[in-house]
C-alpha cells in the first residue's frame, strides 16, 4: 500500500469509498459532486489517496479556505490497518506547513470516528450544527503529538 496526492483522475475512485461508509454516510450522496472533490484537490485545499494493488482503498482532503478536514474516508474491507492514521497524520502535517491556524472536523456523535479524533489527539469544541460533534486541533498540538509518532510516521502500511 502507498500514499500519494489525489489526483483529477481519483475522483471516481473516491466517490466510490465516500458512498461505501456505514458511519457518516450522506443523506443524498448528489450532494458531494465529482466537481466539489476537484475544487477541493485542487483549489481549496489538498487530498491523498491509499492504494492497493492499483485500488485506492482510502482517501484524506484538507480544505485550507475554511481550515476544515473536508474527508477522511475507508473502503470499510481495509479499516483496521494503519491506514486512516497513516492518510491523517500526512494531511495534518501538510496542512500545518502551510498555515498554523487551528484546522476543525465534524463528525457524527457516537460512532467510530467520534473516537478516531478523540484518540488522535482532537480536543473536543462543543457541536457542528445538531447532528455533529466538532473537535479542533491547534498548531502546538499538532506539533507535540506529531514528534511523538516520529519514529512510527513514515511506517509502511504492507
Amino acid at each position: 500500500m502507498r500514499i500519494r496526492e489525489a489526483k483529477i483522475a481519483d475522483i471516481k475512485q473516491i466517490q466510490i469509498i465516500r458512498n461505501s461508509v456505514k458511519e457518516n454516510t450522506l443523506s443524498n450522496p448528489d450532494l458531494v459532486t465529482d466537481k466539489d472533490c476537484e475544487e477541493f484537490i485542487t483549489v481549496r485545499g489538498k487530498g491523498w489517496v491509499c492504494e492497493f494493488e492499483e485500488q485506492i482503498v482510502g482517501f484524506a482532503i484538507v480544505d485550507l479556505k475554511e481550515n476544515n478536514i473536508w474527508a477522511l474516508f475507508l473502503d470499510p474491507e481495509f479499516e483496521g490497518r494503519g491506514i486512516g492514521q497513516t492518510l491523517h497524520n500526512t494531511m495534518l502535517d501538510w496542512y500545518f506547513k502551510q498555515t498554523k491556524e487551528k484546522i476543525w472536523l465534524g463528525t457524527a456523535f457516537n460512532t467510530r470516528a467520534e473516537k478516531f479524533y478523540s484518540k488522535a489527539g482532537w480536543t473536543e469544541a462543543g457541536t457542528h450544527g445538531i447532528k455533529e460533534i466538532r473537535f479542533e486541533m491547534t498548531f502546538e498540538d499538532w506539533t507535540t503529538i506529531s514528534n511523538s509518532l516520529s519514529p512510527r510516521k513514515n511506517q509502511d502500511l504492507t
